[in-house]
């Protein structure tokens, strides 16, 4: 969920050149969703979504509801990671380096923009593309930089266009077939944008990987030219940006010998490269009866059950 400002001759400008919507059909992420919209980080998107086959507009009998970040798609991480209070610091537009072993203190980040970071972490969660993090694990996790590098990725090309006047075209969304686009979006419609009339573009996987290496100028002239076949118009200004792990072309999942996990599960859905160690289970339920020496019977056996069910 990423969002591009800028200037131009037409003024200030912003385009949502990643994730263009999301939806929420789980009770529980509805609820965090409202909570998102109560305090302004995110709005329900209504708008005409269509897809066309290269001879007919259609829409969807059913089609679900539409969510994006307001006044940008990164606004719902900003407002989470604000609602953490003193719990959490913010570092923005900083280069993770490479991570060392961690001592007694904990894990301690290094940056080229700041330096050694004082503060002490105890875990490390990297929520970065799989290629992109292996470069950060290969002095303390080998296998898993080796592992993440192995997780193939797929590409999108993105032309961001600031159009002159608006575009009289049926949608405010579309999804393309048989064409070198996957997708458009008039992305001034969405709620809290401001600015000149802009679109994006999203090139089809198929098409990005057999362009990914493409000049951008190129790219961006076969996909106005698609653009124009659906009736878009002579742009203002441009800007294309290849999002060379746009999407995981599969899972890796590592997660030992302990069996299956419907929990586990659940959590690959989201992930890229899934690593879980191997859990010693009758360490663990010691470690807990030295922690918890009043608890009962049951209380130990609950816990010694969970244990071998999930991890």
């Amino acid at each position: 969920m990423s969002t591009r400002r800028g200037d131009d001759a037409s003024g200030p400008w912003q385009c949502d050149h990643g994730a263009q919507y999301f939806t929420a059909r789980d009770d529980a992420f509805r609820a965090e969703v409202r909570r998102w919209q109560n305090a302004g980080a995110a709005a329900l998107w209504e708008a005409r979504i269509l897809s066309f086959d290269g001879e007919t507009w259609r829409t969807s009998d059913a089609p679900p509801e539409r969510f994006v970040g307001t006044p940008r798609m990164t606004s719902p991480a900003t407002w989470l990671a604000g609602s953490l209070g003193e719990r959490a610091m913010c570092q923005w537009q900083t280069t993770v380096q490479p991570l060392q072993a961690p001592t007694g203190a904990g894990w301690q980040l290094h940056s080229p923009e700041h330096g050694p970071e004082a503060q002490r972490y105890q875990a490390v969660l990297l929520a970065v593309p799989a290629p992109q993090a292996a470069p950060l694990l290969e002095a303390v996790a080998p296998k898993a930089a080796t592992l993440a590098r192995s997780a193939p990725m797929r590409a999108c090309w993105s032309v961001m266009v600031r159009c002159p006047q608006p575009v009289p075209l049926p949608v405010d969304g579309c999804f393309v077939e048989h064409s070198p686009l996957r997708w458009i979006a008039r992305d001034s419609s969405k709620p809290g944008r401001s600015g000149p009339e802009t679109w994006l573009l999203h090139a089809s996987h198929a098409w990005s990987e057999a362009h990914v290496h493409d000049d951008a100028a190129a790219v961006t002239t076969a996909l106005l030219q698609a653009f124009a076949q659906l009736g878009g118009p002579d742009p203002a200004s441009v800007q294309s940006l290849s999002l060379r792990f746009a999407l995981s072309g599969r899972s890796v999942v590592v997660t030992g010998d302990t069996g299956p996990s419907e929990r586990l599960t659940q959590l690959a859905q989201c992930a890229d490269v899934l690593l879980s160690s191997v859990l010693d289970l009758g360490a663990a339920v010691a470690a807990i009866r030295a922690s918890r020496p009043g608890a009962t019977p049951a209380f130990y056996e609950t816990a010694r059950a969970h244990f071998a069910q999930h991890h």
